[in-house]
Formats: structure tokens, sequence, C-alpha cells
């Protein structure tokens, strides 16, 4: 898996025409990437799935996060013949339950898997979500997956913040980023 393309792609061309930028949202000087406008347009949803299916090799399943991260895995999981395990925010699954807390830009979360109706160890995992900001949600997911006893083999996003530095929570894992903003 390469860090980031060499050259733009169509899908980072699509990124950066598509993303829509809200000021202040969902907090006072947050500024927030909505990529709704990319997933429907459907050459560009189709070039993002295609970019992070050409960067996994052999992985026998997709971790994607709630919510945005769903579309994405779910087209990846198929492009790749791989399955999904829906990473989901607390409180939305039966227990039993494996969890993982962390701080994000403001405030803290819970990310979850099923403890017993999905059987990761020894599994090769994918980890895809919409936007790399902090890297909270991220890392949160990596050490969520491990503790289930699979190996992470990279993480693709879509777009990458630079600025809030949230690569550095990621270094032990083979990163790719559609595009950078």
């Amino acid at each position: 898996m390469s860090e980031r393309t060499a050259e733009p792609s169509t899908a980072a061309d699509a990124v950066r025409r598509l993303t829509h930028w809200v000021e202040d949202f969902p907090h006072s000087g947050v500024r927030f990437a909505d990529l709704t406008p990319v997933f429907a347009d459907a050459d560009a949803y189709r070039s993002i799935v295609d970019e992070f299916a050409a960067r996994a090799s052999e992985v026998d399943a997709i971790a994607a996060i709630d919510a945005r991260g769903f579309l994405l895995g779910g087209g990846v999981g198929l492009a790749l013949g791989a399955g999904v395990v829906a990473v989901r925010k607390s409180g939305k699954l039966p227990p039993p339950v494996i969890a993982e807390s962390y701080t994000l830009e403001y405030g803290s979360s819970t990310l979850e898997i099923p403890a017993s109706a999905v059987d990761l160890r020894g599994k090769r995992v994918l980890v895809v979500d919409d936007v790399l900001a902090t890297g909270g949600t991220l890392a949160a997911t990596a050490r969520l997956i491990e503790s289930a006893g699979a190996e992470v083999v990279g993480v693709c996003v879509v777009l990458e913040i630079a600025a809030l530095d949230g690569r550095r929570h990621l270094e032990k894992y083979p990163l790719f980023s559609v595009s950078t903003a």
C-alpha cells in the first residue's frame, strides 16, 4: 500500500472538486469536510472504491467506520471479495461487544464491534473511513480490530486534513489518502 498517490488521480480530482466545506460545524472552530457530494457522484464514488481496492491485497475483511465509512466499506468489500465489519458507535450493537474509547477534537466517543457474533481472529483487515483529521477514530478502530485478534494491514481514507497531523497516530500502518487538504 503506498502512502499517497504520486500524481493526481481521477478520484483525487473528484474529491477536490466535489467536497463541500462547512465552517463551524459541528462546533465553532471546526471546518467540516462533507463528502456527501463526492459519494453521490457515481464516477467519483467508483474511482474511490477502485483506488482503495487497488491498494489492498489478500484481505479477509474491511473494517468500515460508522457511518460514512460504511458507504466505502461495502464497495471495497465487494470489489475485493472480502467481508465487511461495521465498526459502530456505542450502544448500536447488542451485547456482548468489544469496545474502544478515544478522544475527538471536540469530545470523546466509543466504538464497538461484536464480541462473539463475528470472529476476526487471524484475519487480515483493511480499515476504511472518509476523513483523517486528528486520527483518534482511525487509531481507536485499529486498536479495536487488533484486540479482536485480527491484523490491520492498512488504513484508507478519502481525505486527509494534513494540518491536524492525524497521521502520527497511525504510523505503524500503511496509510493511503486519496486527497489531502
